[in-house]
């Protein structure tokens, strides 16, 4: 079977949660830019809904990050990232869940589009947009703040699962706002948290062989696209 191939962008939140997983199973594999072809008949054949990442493993292919995730811990060795027990699962894909629904939505679709991606193209933030994602992102952070506190070095306990990983990209872009370097010390248990995440030798391993940021070229549509209106 050939190592899997990653279809995506470098700067891709989700496309950063496989290529983590993929890591710290030292699982081999391919990373294959979509940047020039977003959005064109290559990408769409790939991926219909006109998203990243795609998986291609030998004649098998996967969209979504949560079905490509669970492939990976379950098809090939390494440390398992999905817990055994029922319940403890049960709170993983809860964890999962909400990243896709409360994290990642405002923390990166509203602030971190806003203030980095955009900029970076030349094109204004959109205040609205700002202020209507940091209420909810201050409520998202003081549900992490509550479950870190009890002691535990990750968000299910003493071990690692694919929630910890899934939550990390989200948090890395969003401390690259000012909103986020604001509102970050106020949360001293979900700070140790990501000290601790961003220290593993899975995230160093995998931020050293990133290419340096550069603009996503592609975003220049999303504003007009899906960029959120209020």
């Amino acid at each position: 079977m050939p190592d899997p191939i990653v279809y995506g962008f470098p700067r891709s939140t989700y496309v950063n949660i496989v290529r983590l997983v993929l890591t710290h199973k030292d699982v081999p594999y391919v990373f294959h830019d979509l940047e020039p072809v977003m959005g064109k008949p290559e990408h769409l054949a790939m991926h219909p809904f006109n998203r990243v990442p795609t998986l291609r493993h030998g004649d098998f292919t996967v969209y979504e990050t949560s079905a490509i995730a669970s492939y990976i811990d379950e098809a090939f060795d390494g440390p398992r990232l999905t817990p055994q027990d029922v319940r403890a699962r049960a709170r993983m894909n809860q964890w999962v869940s909400a990243v896709n629904s409360y994290y990642y939505p405002y923390m990166i679709y509203h602030v971190t589009h806003e203030r980095v991606v955009f900029p970076e193209l030349g094109i204004a933030s959109d205040e609205k947009v700002v202020s209507h994602a940091l209420p909810k992102i201050e409520l998202a952070l003081g549900v992490m703040e509550r479950e870190l506190s009890r002691g535990q070095d990750y968000l299910l306990g003493s071990e690692l699962t694919l929630a910890d990983f899934f939550i990390l990209p989200s948090t890395f872009a969003f401390s690259l706002t000012e909103e986020g370097n604001a509102m970050y010390p106020k949360y001293p248990a979900f700070c140790r948290w990501r000290e601790r995440m961003e220290n593993l030798p899975t995230t160093r391993k995998l931020r050293a062989i990133l290419p340096p940021r550069e603009p996503i070229r592609h975003a220049r549509e999303w504003a007009n696209s899906h960029r959120p209106r209020y």
